[in-house]
């Protein structure tokens, strides 16, 4: 599903961006006094999109050009709706286990991270653990956001965190690697008073 929708997000991309070549070089041909289309409604330099009349039409209509100016509005938003979502990083909804029996089996990619977490959470000096599974089915990254206690010291977490979380979730899934970026915070906390 995933790769469809992949595949429909690049054609409708594709499609968008023809348009708007297409559309932009007709109109800087007009702009500049070349030949075009006789269809085309720009035929050169001195027209304008609306004319005097059609901006006149709807004069005596109040709810005209707020309903024009609000509809442009809304378009815009979406375009960068759209635009935002491209820079998404995609979790990975499942990973391909190997059975070692010549087939495969499904994990769910939040089943994995809910059990990364847990025990990443469990880590002495962890608070808080947050784990997000990105890359290919066959081939996962994990990003881990650790939130660590006060008296936690940040190279004994990620060690544990290596030889005991991602250890165990290598050889449960049978992955020979398993990629990781960890990102490390500190709680904050007030300072003890020393009496």
């Amino acid at each position: 599903m995933t790769r469809v929708l992949r595949r429909v997000n690049r054609v409708l991309l594709g499609l968008a961006g023809l348009l708007l070549v297409v559309v932009g070089g007709a109109v800087l041909a007009a702009a500049v006094d070349l030949s075009v289309p006789s269809w085309w409604p720009w035929s050169g330099p001195s027209d304008v999109l609306l004319s005097t009349a059609d901006r006149q039409r709807w004069r005596d209509e109040s709810w005209w050009w707020p309903a024009v100016i609000a509809a442009l509005g809304l378009v815009v938003l979406l375009a960068l709706w759209w635009l935002l979502v491209q820079f998404r990083r995609a979790r990975l909804r499942e990973v391909l286990v190997d059975t070692r029996d010549g087939e495969a089996a499904v994990l769910r990619g939040r089943t994995l991270e809910g059990v990364l977490e847990a025990d990443a959470a469990s880590q002495d000096g962890v608070a808080r653990a947050k784990v997000a599974l990105t890359g290919r089915r066959t081939a996962p990254r994990t990003r881990i956001a650790l939130l660590l206690e006060p008296h936690a010291s940040p190279g004994d977490v990620l060690s544990a965190l290596s030889t005991r979380s991602l250890a165990h979730a290598r050889t449960s899934t049978g992955l020979p690697a398993l990629p990781t970026e960890a990102r490390l915070r500190a709680v904050k906390h007030r300072a003890r008073r020393v009496a």
